[in-house]
Order: structure tokens, then sequence, then C-alpha cells
């Protein structure tokens, strides 16, 4: 069975060129940008979900104690920090590099 996907698929790139005949290059662009960003995102809620439950959570339960939340909202915090920095430090690196071509 064929699923709609692959039809769909292809005609939402054929649809942009069929009123003016050319996809605009910068459109796709800030298209791919938002899904990379999108995908980063979620890289990111994902490996923190990982990394903060198995360090806090000992036995998974019903509830978390008090215990566990402030564990949870801790190793969050220490990560998303620690995300920031390494962002801020790659993109100034990135900025140099370019000012140097």
């Amino acid at each position: 069975m064929e699923s709609g996907f692959g039809s769909d698929f292809g005609s939402d790139f054929g649809s942009g060129g069929a009123g003016g005949g050319k996809l605009d290059p910068g459109l796709i662009m800030e298209q791919v940008k938002v899904q990379i960003a999108v995908a980063n995102a979620q890289e990111l809620l994902q490996r923190m979900t990982d990394k903060c439950f198995r360090k806090c959570i000992g036995k998974p339960g019903g509830a978390l104690d008090n215990s566990e939340q402030k564990c949870i909202a801790m190793c969050m915090d220490r990560y998303m920090d620690s995300w920031n920095t390494v962002s801020r430090a790659y993109n100034s690196r990135l900025q140099r590099e370019r000012a140097n071509m």
C-alpha cells in the first residue's frame, strides 16, 4: 500500500514552481535553517531528559518526590547553562573564522 508521503513530498516542491517558474533559494534556505533549529532543540531536550533522568531518578514511580524534583530542576539548569556556554563559544569561533576568510 502506497502512503501519501511520496506523492505529497514531490508536490510540495513542485507547487512552488507552478506559479512563478522558479523556487526562491532564500526561502528554501530559511526553511532549512528553521528545520535545523527545531532538530537541534529536539536533540537538546532529548539529551537533557535522558541524562537528568538517569542521574536523578533512582526508582521510577507514579510521581517524583521532593528530592527528585530538585535534582531534575538543578540538572536541567546546569545542562542549559552548559549548552549556552558551548553555543556561545562555538558561534564566537565561527565568527572569527568567517572574519579571517
